[in-house]
């Protein structure tokens, strides 16, 4: 007999006990106590709902498609943990592997060979990776590689782009400057305007401003570090031509070019972004979904810069858990996966689907958007302008939105309770998931 504790689909006994004693659902009650302590109430600020007002739901149980809040209400859900669920929740074969791999440890601090098979498995599938190394999450591999540019080029500044978001490090937690070419000013309290200051902020998309910068101070610039599908402000497309221009640029003044493809990395194919555009940077960061739903990072690229790392290298960079078996062990079977005939063309299938019936229904009922969609990843804008960069994204109409999130929540779709995030498919989505959200999408929208 198990732990009642942690039975599957209860609450710990302590928070039973805390909610028992006040009226109402007990998403509202359990997020009550969850402020008392935990800032905010919330681990991560995007899930306070803040961006579309009210309160979150807590999550009980989830499988496949599907998500079941503490008080027992289903959803599809549209987020898949943001990003590396991509076969669903709880698929089988990693909750077999997680298990089986579990028996002969949880972490060891020690070499094991699942650490090995996934910087192989990485490599393999993304020339321009020719070494990688295994850390703990998005922001950790950004902030290392980061770190690693500055060291390998002897040069100090960074340039990011504005809407683009690559973790919570000081360096790259800035906001645009009043100009093309002034320092970034500090986007958190907490983060030293020194820090700030080596690092220069550019709209994306904008190739004039990249010029103006680096004529005037390329040869002080480390690295360029793109989300080269922008997924943090929505889902932005690069110009054509942009990223290639990144490139050449960087080539030419002797600086590095980071590709952040944490969320795009082995969704939307083996090789992600750089796959699809043809580019080959000189580092990429990874995460999401080499983790098989377990926390996790990479950073990898050239030989000659990574050999730069400590034990070779003066570039120190280390974690306790980096490499844990549990998460390489489900990446890896997570892969496998997507490998299958039935994987990447399938989530494709699956996305064009969706992007056809959501056109003919948005079309159907006069709603001024904009729809960005590659493979299982989307974003619907309620705005008639072109979408281009973050200012865009900033003027869709935030007040519709916001009615949309509510009447389809209420009616069992859960999307991203922010206007500013990306929507994820997942190989447990079926045609009938994405046509019964569709109609639930014409059911709120009618309403509106």
């Amino acid at each position: 007999m198990g732990n009642p504790l942690f039975a599957i689909g209860r609450l710990p006994i302590l928070v039973q006990n805390a909610c028992m004693n006040s009226p109402g659902p007990l998403s509202k009650k359990l997020f009550a106590v969850a402020k008392e302590f935990i800032p905010g109430g919330v681990n991560s600020p995007v899930r306070a709902f803040r961006n579309v007002g009210g309160e979150p739901f807590f999550v009980r149980r989830a499988a496949g498609s599907r998500i079941e809040d503490i008080d027992g209400k289903t959803y599809i859900d549209y987020i898949g943990s943001w990003g590396p669920n991509i076969l669903g929740h709880a698929p089988v074969v990693i909750t077999n592997t997680i298990h089986e791999v579990a028996k002969s440890g949880i972490s060891f601090g020690i070499p094991n060979p699942f650490e090995v098979e996934m910087a192989r498995t990485i490599c393999g599938w993304v020339p321009s990776v020719e070494k990688v190394r295994m850390c703990n999450s998005g922001t950790e591999a950004t902030m290392s590689a980061i770190r690693l540019a500055r060291g390998f080029t002897k040069r100090d500044l960074i340039v990011k782009f504005d809407g683009c978001y690559h973790g919570h490090s000081d360096s790259l937690l800035v906001a645009a400057g009043s100009g093309a070419l002034t320092h970034g000013e500090p986007d958190s309290a907490g983060v030293p305007k020194a820090f700030a200051e080596k690092t220069l902020v550019l709209p994306y998309n904008d190739a004039e401003a990249l010029e103006t910068l680096f004529a005037a101070r390329g040869e002080q610039i480390a690295a360029i570090i793109v989300e080269s599908y922008p997924a943090n402000a929505g889902l932005v497309f690069p110009r054509p031509g942009y990223l290639n221009r990144l490139s050449a640029i960087t080539k030419q003044h002797g600086a590095l070019l980071i590709f952040d493809e944490v969320m795009t990395g082995f969704r939307l194919g083996k090789a992600g972004v750089q796959g699809l555009e043809n580019l080959t940077p000189d580092l990429s960061c990874f995460g999401k979904v080499i983790g098989g739903g377990l926390p996790v990072g990479a950073f990898g690229g050239r030989a000659d810069v990574m050999d730069m790392l400590a034990p070779d290298g003066p570039v120190y960079q280390a974690g306790t858990l980096s490499g844990n078996p549990l998460a390489m062990a489900a990446g890896l079977a997570q892969l496998k996966e997507l490998s299958k005939p039935s994987g990447f063309p399938r989530l494709e299938q699956l996305g064009a689907h969706f992007e056809a019936g959501l056109r003919e229904l948005l079309a159907e009922k006069g709603v001024p958007h904009r729809l960005n969609r590659v493979g299982s990843m989307f974003c619907l804008f309620f705005t008639d302008r072109e979408i281009v960069n973050v200012s865009d994204v900033m003027k869709q109409d935030l007040g519709f939105f916001k009615k949309f999130f509510w009447g389809c929540l209420d009616k069992g779709i859960y999307l991203a309770p922010s206007p500013y995030e990306t929507g994820f498919l997942s190989l447990a989505h079926t045609e009938a998931d994405l046509d019964d959200t569709l109609s639930v999408f014409r059911e709120v929208l009618t309403g509106i």
